[in-house]
């Protein structure tokens, strides 16, 4: 029972999530280039009302594109919350979702506060149309009325009164904590980041450390996001590059894997390292495990920042120290390489080849 209602609430967040993603990527790149293009011209700061009115239109351009960046990563709190109650009710959660993940990024809520609202809208307009019943010819008043209304006040209420100040007081002590690390704190907390992106390549425990990563980006903490960009870029990269190393290792299935493997990491899907890991997750797991810890700590440390949620090469310019970015990923890759080729068996490769001797083949009595 309780498995089932684990594997419920994680396809309704996963949904949430998966429509959320692309507004986080768009508002956050938006918000690079601005800022990328504000460095240009010596202004750390393009987001400051002052550069709205320049005299120079590039820079007044940029100040604009930084806040329409700013609005589109705004949305992402509705946004899960919407969707998380669209995957639970169908299209009657969306508005109550929405006004739900709004109240609850307007509290402070944060993350944890929108995923909440979208599980409370979603139930809670779920559990009025199924037992609301009214007579025959009032039937379309339960949609189109009493499920946005009454599901948008129960889950306002909740949010507003019971849920929210606790998620709200949790986030800003998060918050707090992760802007007074340094050092070896903060380096710990990359590792353990990117340790957790490496272990399950795209599935729960990767995405939570990815998404709780990203959302913090619209609080102004970079670091999680570092070293969560770094480590989902690692695996695959390093996988692949083992195929390369030890060709004799890999069979050849398993080298047109890592093909494909380094070019998904280049372009920052991690899921390129899963073939590895189910041929040989004993062996493959430890390895993503630690060189992606490796690497995040070692971006972090060395102080590369990610401002946006972008894995792929093509973003890997418009990080601050971008060549301690490229280096982190490089040592990472490296250690998943050589730990992967170091536990692999030399004869793992060997593939099953079969000859025919000539005496075991009569030609006569095979047309006969």
């Amino acid at each position: 029972m309780f498995r089932k209602i684990g594997s419920e609430l994680k396809k309704h967040v996963l949904t949430g999530i998966s429509y959320m993603i692309p507004l986080v990527i768009a508002g956050a790149v938006i918000m690079a280039i601005a800022r990328v293009g504000g460095s240009f011209y010596g202004i750390t700061d393009i987001w400051d009302a002052k550069y709205a009115d320049s005299a120079n239109g590039i820079i007044s351009l940029l100040h604009s594109l930084d806040g329409f960046g700013g609005l589109a990563l705004g949305m992402m709190f509705p946004v899960i919350a919407a969707f998380i109650a669209y995957s639970i009710s169908d299209k009657l959660g969306i508005a109550p979702g929405l006004i739900g993940g709004l109240l609850a990024r307007d509290i402070g809520a944060g993350f944890l506060g929108a995923l909440a609202a979208g599980l409370i809208a979603g139930y809670a307009c779920l559990l009025i149309k199924k037992h609301v019943k009214l007579p025959k010819a009032a039937t379309s008043i339960v949609p189109v009325f009493l499920v946005p209304v009454f599901g948008t006040l129960i889950t306002v209420l909740i949010i507003n009164y019971v849920v929210g100040i606790p998620f709200a007081d949790l986030n800003k002590a998060l918050e707090a904590w992760l802007n007074g690390m340094s050092g070896t704190n903060q380096i710990l907390m990359a590792a353990i980041i990117g340790a957790m992106v490496g272990f399950d390549l795209g599935g729960p425990v990767n995405k939570a450390a990815v998404t709780t990563a990203m959302a913090l980006l619209t609080s102004g903490i970079y670091a999680p996001n570092t070293a969560a960009q770094v480590a989902i870029i690692i695996p695959p990269l390093g996988l692949g590059l083992a195929t390369l190393i030890a060709k004799r290792k890999y069979n050849t299935e398993m080298r047109e894997a890592g093909k494909s493997s380094l070019i998904m990491g280049l372009v920052g899907i991690s899921e390129g390292a899963i073939p590895f890991a189910v041929e040989s997750p004993l062996k493959v797991i430890p390895a993503t495990v630690l060189g992606s810890a490796i690497g995040g700590a070692l971006a972090v440390g060395l102080g590369a920042i990610n401002q946006a949620p972008i894995s792929g090469f093509y973003g890997w310019f418009t990080v601050q120290n971008w060549w301690f970015y490229i280096l982190a990923i490089a040592v990472g890759a490296l250690v998943v390489a050589g730990m992967s080729v170091a536990l692999r068996k030399d004869s793992a490769g060997q593939e099953e080849s079969y000859t025919v001797e000539e005496d075991d083949f009569d030609e006569a009595e095979w047309e006969a």
